[in-house]
């Protein structure tokens, strides 16, 4: 069957973005792939970063993410990011996946063949351990031989204030000051992109901007490039006459003969139905708006004076034009949840 929209892919781009952000940082990437890699598709993503010599290794958010990370065999190191439940430890570490530890119970429960990284809370209050207790989390763990790595999120550093995010990287010096040599980080895109190198990291966590994406006030500091490209195709062609309304509720009325291009993506395949009335596509390299409630499936474009037929591709967001960024602000919404809701419905397919 012939696919109704397909996120193409692209390694080149993925590829220079891990390649600028490692080289801002300074230090080797462990590059965040939970959530399908942001909507990206894990294999296509996980491909290209276990040939990438940029990357240290890769970060999910579920011992299901783990397991199908693993199952791919790329070679590079899993650390997962949220915690476990005590039945999916053993099997996590038979697997080599790299453990979160915040407690001494924790710390006590890992087998003898795992490898744990310490989750320091230093102000996300999300998760991990408080400073004053995980300097003796992690002192058990390095007692044990289990001490790869330590770890804490910045709650702000994409922010133009970046007074807290001080802050928090001083609670987290002062607990790797106390341990022995580990692999530390602490930088997710935004800290790289505001923060630059830091002393003691060795690694760093780019989540959205591995995928071309920073804040607003960021986006001149590295030139990132947006790596997904969204198209949908034309499924049916029709003339709506003066007077007639288009869609759910009768938002849009024609005020003049519209040739209408019914497309294949809607909401349950993640475009956000509250774009509806500020939404556009680009038709044969035009950027036109979009008709009415968008809906489950479907939503409809003015292509009035275009040469389109039924089957021809119509672009939803790319790297240039019309992007993400542009379909997250009409939704009310931002680039993360955009991504990650894109559906199973879309097809992925990797370009170089």
């Amino acid at each position: 069957m012939l696919a109704r929209a397909v996120a193409h892919i692209s390694a080149s781009a993925l590829s220079d973005n891990l390649s600028a952000l490692s080289a801002r940082a300074g230090v080797p990437l462990l590059l965040p792939v939970k959530a399908d890699a942001y909507g990206h598709g894990l294999g296509l993503v996980a491909r290209v970063a276990a040939q990438h010599p940029g990357v240290w290794g890769m970060a999910v958010a579920s011992p299901q993410e783990a397991a199908q990370l693993a199952a791919l065999n790329t070679g590079k190191p899993i650390l997962l990011l949220t915690p476990p439940m005590s039945a999916e430890v053993g099997p996590l570490a038979d697997l080599g996946v790299r453990l979160p530890v915040a407690s001494l119970a924790e710390a006590e429960a890992l087998p003898a063949h795992a490898r744990a990284h310490l989750k320091v809370d230093t102000g996300m209050n999300r998760l991990g351990a408080r400073p004053a207790e995980a300097v003796g989390i992690g002192q058990r763990l390095a007692e044990r031989g289990l001490l790869e790595g330590a770890y804490t999120h910045f709650a702000s550093a994409d922010e133009p204030d970046l007074s807290f995010a001080h802050t928090q990287l001083e609670r987290f010096q002062g607990v790797l000051g106390q341990l022995p040599p580990v692999l530390a980080h602490a930088s997710n895109g935004g800290g790289i992109l505001s923060l630059g190198r830091i002393p003691g990291m060795g690694l760093a966590r780019p989540g959205l901007a591995s995928y071309g994406f920073a804040p607003p006030h960021l986006r001149s500091v590295l030139p990132l490039t947006p790596v997904m490209t969204l198209r949908a195709r034309i499924t049916h062609i029709h003339t709506a006459y003066p007077g007639e309304s288009v869609s759910y509720g009768g938002l849009w009325y024609a005020q003049q003969e519209t040739v209408v291009a019914t497309v294949g993506m809607g909401y349950a395949d993640g475009y956000p139905r509250n774009a509806t009335l500020r939404a556009s596509v680009l038709v044969a390299g035009e950027r036109r708006p979009t008709l009415g409630r968008i809906c489950m499936d479907q939503m409809m474009v003015d292509v009035s004076g275009l040469e389109v037929a039924v089957g021809d591709w119509v672009q939803l967001w790319g790297p240039h034009d019309l992007t993400v960024s542009d379909v997250a602000e009409w939704g009310g919404t931002i680039e993360y949840e955009v991504l990650t809701g894109l559906g199973a419905r879309v097809e992925r397919a990797g370009v170089e």
